[in-house]
C-alpha cells in the first residue's frame, strides 16, 4: 500500500526540477574507477561514499553517475548543499594542523618572505606543490 506522505516512500520519483538540477551537478562530478577480477567499481570523487559498478568501465561510470544523481537529488530535496564539483576549484575542505610556537613563527616568517598574505596560503601552496 502506498504511503500517504509521498516524501517517506523510498520508491517514489523525485520532483523533475530537483532531478534535473541533480543531473546537471552530478554530471560535473568526477568518477574514480578501478578494476578487480574483471569487474569495474566506481565512486564519486566529491562523494566518496557513493558507489557504482559494471562489467565495463563505461557501464561502471554510467552506474556510478546515476548513483551520484540520486544522492545529490536526496541532498537537494532535504535542504542540504551537495558538494561543489572538484573541477570548480572551490576550497571546501578544511584540515587542522597543530604546530609548536616555534614552528608557527618559522612558517609565518617564511610566508612573509615569499610574499604570501597569510600562513595558510603559504602552507597550502608548498604542500600541494610537494604532493604533485
Amino acid at each position: 500500500m502506498a504511503s500517504k506522505n509521498n516524501k517517506k516512500n523510498p520508491r517514489r520519483a523525485f520532483d523533475p526540477k530537483v532531478l534535473a538540477r541533480a543531473r546537471k551537478l552530478a554530471g560535473e562530478y568526477q568518477v574514480v574507477v578501478h578494476a578487480e577480477e574483471g569487474h569495474w567499481y566506481g565512486r564519486g570523487l566529491e562523494m566518496p561514499l557513493v558507489f557504482g559498478d559494471g562489467k565495463s568501465p563505461e557501464a561502471c561510470i554510467k552506474d556510478t553517475r546515476e548513483a551520484l544523481v540520486l544522492a545529490v537529488a536526496t541532498l537537494i530535496e532535504t535542504g542540504e548543499n551537495p558538494p561543489a564539483p572538484a573541477i570548480s576549484g572551490q576550497r571546501t575542505e578544511q584540515v587542522n594542523v597543530r604546530l609548536s610556537a616555534e614552528e608557527r613563527m618559522l612558517l609565518e616568517a617564511a610566508a612573509k618572505r615569499k610574499g604570501f598574505v597569510g600562513m595558510s596560503d603559504f602552507i597550502r601552496a608548498v604542500a600541494v606543490e610537494a604532493a604533485r
